[in-house]
């Protein structure tokens, strides 16, 4: 069995799979918002947006993982399944509140031009937040009705010597977990083609109805929103992987349970294809690129491949050679997502909107790569250290 790691290089591919999608991310966003009419004819911008297609799914994926880190922790300190539940379904609705932050900001920053349905605008971080909502009720619902769960938050002095007896194994707790998070995703994805057209809630008022399909306030649903159905059950299928990952065996067999996982998602990819090339389909309507549960299985297939490919970068590759700024990134992606917007979309847009060759957009997403990578590098300096700077503020009038 090799030593053990410590938590830092553990998690190292967490990190490097969330600063590539802030990578993706801005090349997406750059060449999306400064690109030229004619310039997005080519193949370029085609294969451009189809690197578009990873970053939402990588954040919620790796969200569920995270999750499942936590959920695990906080369980092997013996809390009880409710307050397990209220830590992270609070955390959760924290960042939802972040979103809904975020949308305030950007109408005041476009104060004038954005229209007022842009505040109940339907993005990804309130989709995170909702899923972290969403994976704490269903961790809730699954540790409260097992029948260890009454044991826990208890010394272990408090527990009968019959009692451990009468419950069940942490092992056998994590595989409930498992399958259940497995299923919901599954479930959310059978759900989204008709919630997207013949069982469309059209009864609800447009801001709710946007969370369940996107369709905002244009009467049908919109692919470029991030809605309830499809989108969270990425973060369940990650919450699945998350607990998998848990398990004393993944633990002592690290290397062997991420190849598993890869071959896993390369199996799941083939049989997701074979699925779609059947004459009898499940639905009559259908958008593949953005309702199919087909699509579903390949990209979480290829979650699966990419995440693999990440822990075998950071383990055994250049990953972690010294100074890494993809982890550096990661370490800061919800503040580089939130900075970054401004300077590509909004009005302090570095480059002028739609009026950019190739070259000029790569430049800009250069200096916008560049940029946000400082800000990362600042940010992750000085996290905690908030008491020294303003103590430092403070004497420095005083020196002078």
């Amino acid at each position: 069995m090799p030593p053990p790691e410590t938590g830092k290089s553990r998690l190292a591919y967490v990190d490097w799979m969330r600063g590539l999608a802030c990578l993706l991310m801005f090349q997406t966003h750059c060449y999306d918002s400064w690109l030229s009419p004619a310039a997005r004819q080519g193949r370029f911008f085609m294969y451009s947006q189809l690197g578009g297609t990873f970053p939402a799914p990588l954040f919620l994926f790796l969200t569920g993982i995270s999750f499942a880190l936590v959920t695990e922790k906080l369980r092997q300190k013996n809390l009880p399944a409710a307050q397990i539940a209220r830590t992270t379904i609070l955390r959760g609705a924290e960042i939802f509140a972040y979103g809904l932050l975020f949308r305030v900001q950007e109408y005041v920053v476009s104060w004038g031009w954005a229209p007022k349905s842009d505040l109940v605008r339907v993005d990804v971080l309130n989709t995170i937040g909702l899923s972290m909502m969403l994976m704490g009720i269903l961790c809730w619902l699954v540790l409260a009705m097992l029948p260890s769960s009454e044991m826990w938050g208890q010394p272990p002095s408090a527990v009968l010597p019959g009692a451990a007896r009468q419950g069940i194994s942490a092992s056998q707790v994590r595989l409930a977990l498992v399958v259940t998070a497995a299923g919901t995703a599954l479930l959310i994805s059978l759900l989204t083609p008709p919630l997207w057209t013949t069982w469309r809630p059209r009864w609800l008022p447009w801001p709710l109805e946007s969370y369940i399909n996107g369709v905002h306030n244009l009467g049908t649903p919109q692919a470029w929103m991030f809605p309830v159905f499809p989108w969270t059950a990425f973060a369940f299928a990650g919450l699945a992987v998350g607990f998998i990952l848990q398990s004393q065996w993944a633990r002592a067999q690290e290397p062997r349970a991420f190849f598993s996982l890869g071959l896993a998602g390369s199996l799941l990819i083939e049989f997701a294809r074979w699925l779609d090339a059947q004459p009898r389909q499940l639905y009559s309507v259908e958008d593949y690129w953005h309702t199919s549960p087909s699509f579903f299985l390949i990209r979480v297939g290829m979650l699966l491949v990419i995440l693999t490919a990440s822990y075998g970068w950071c383990r055994w590759g250049a990953g972690q050679w010294g100074f890494s700024p993809v982890i550096l990134l990661g370490q800061a992606s919800l503040l580089v997502y939130w900075v970054h917007i401004e300077f590509v979309y909004g009005r302090v847009s570095i480059l002028p909107k739609h009026a950019m060759g190739i070259g000029g957009a790569s430049a800009g997403l250069l200096v916008i790569s560049l940029a946000m990578l400082a800000l990362a590098y600042v940010r992750t300096r000085m996290k905690g250290r908030g008491a020294e700077v303003l103590a430092w503020l403070r004497r420095t009038p005083a020196r002078a």
